[in-house]
């Protein structure tokens, strides 16, 4: 029987042999066992997801295995940024290996970005590399990191500096997962989606602009923004998959957001997606103090994200930040960085992303302390 789904978006990511398809729509929970039985006859799964989404969206997976005849193992673990952690991935592989999940099963990664970049790292090295599927539930993950292979765990010393290069088989974004979203969750995946418009193209930044209310309603331009952004990822990835050029330009905002959140202890104080808008607006910023953007161009970039309900200042952080000194550690522990230099991504204006090296700690560490 061939699959019958409703309306529905499909990006292609083509990796070789790696490639694999992010299919958008509001069924693709409810018809994922169907598909998944199609693409891997006789697998057994196991479904790595925290508490929350168990409780609001594992019913609907659960069901559309069993309905497929499905044979599945459940993985939950507790919710937040701190279950990305040697804990947490020990236990997620303990426990993939104790189910007797075999190197030709799959497992599913349901869930936000946390669950996708523990699970995916975990399936790339139980059994030496199983296969995975990414069922991303938040807007986050949908448009960002469930895209594009990277997986992992954080670190004392960082975020995200232990994982994997490990592209997933298939990506099934629900957008019905989004209805049960809080409103800042949502917000701080929005954060992502307006980085593809700040990065290099300010064509779809002007659109969402445009486009904004009909995309927090769940209107037909949130699936439209979505894809629009998995399709923005999916170029850069392909051409340049391992992080070595131009797939940098993806950590637009990330070097100063990563920092703020290792600042805030990865707590709920601050979400990745906020870290993120706060860091896009210091980008550009530190961009105009430099002489290489226009001024007003932050302050149009900072309105926007104000509107969409992100914090877009230090000040917005709810309690103290530790020194100035302390945050500049954190940026010289950033992947980014390379043999000492500090490397960030910098910006000529709206869709005009750059990656600068060699950029001077000392001007980093007065602009941080004029912001504060």
């Amino acid at each position: 029987m061939s699959l019958q789904h409703p309306p529905h978006h499909t990006v292609h990511v083509p990796l070789g042999e790696r490639a694999y398809d992010i299919v958008i729509g509001p069924d693709a929970i409810t018809s994922a066992g169907e598909r998944l039985a199609t693409m891997f006859p006789g697998a057994r799964y196991g479904i790595v997801t925290d508490e929350n989404v168990a409780a609001a969206q594992l019913p609907r997976l659960l069901k559309s295995l069993e309905g497929a005849g499905l044979s599945h193992a459940e993985i939950v673990l507790p919710a937040g940024e701190a279950t990305k952690s040697w804990t947490h991935l020990q236990a997620a592989v303990d426990a993939i290996l104790a189910a007797r999940l075999e190197r030709n099963d799959i497992l599913i990664a349901l869930g936000g970005g946390v669950i996708g970049d523990l699970a995916g790292f975990a399936a790339a090295i139980a059994r030496r590399g199983m296969d995975f599927v990414q069922i991303p539930t938040s807007l986050l993950a949908q448009v960002d990191s469930s895209v594009g292979g990277k997986t992992g765990i954080n670190s004392t010393h960082g975020k995200n500096l232990v994982g994997a290069f490990h592209q997933p088989r298939l990506v099934l974004a629900d957008q019905q997962a989004l209805d049960t979203l809080p409103a800042r969750q949502f917000a701080a995946g929005y954060a992502e989606v307006v980085k593809y418009g700040l990065i290099d193209d300010e064509d779809f930044f002007f659109w969402l602009e445009a486009n904004y209310a009909e995309i927090a309603a769940g209107g037909p331009a949130r699936a439209e923004a979505i894809a629009r952004a998995c399709a923005a990822k999916a170029r850069v990835v392909v051409e340049d998959e391992k992080e070595t050029g131009i797939r940098a330009l993806l950590n637009f905002g990330h070097t100063f957001g990563h920092a703020l959140e290792k600042a805030t202890g990865y707590s709920d104080r601050l979400l990745h997606g906020e870290g993120v808008a706060i860091g896009m607006v210091l980008a550009h910023r530190f961009s105009a103090r430099l002489g290489l953007a226009p001024s007003q161009d932050a302050g149009r970039i900072e309105a926007h994200l104000k509107a969409a309900g992100l914090p877009t200042t230090l000040a917005d952080i709810p309690g103290e930040l530790p020194p100035t000194e302390t945050l500049l550690d954190a940026i010289a522990q950033d992947k980014k960085v390379s043999r000492g230099a500090l490397t960030f991504i910098l910006t000529r204006g709206i869709g005009k992303a750059f990656i600068e090296r060699g950029v001077d700690p000392q001007a980093v560490a007065s602009f941080l302390e004029d912001m504060r």
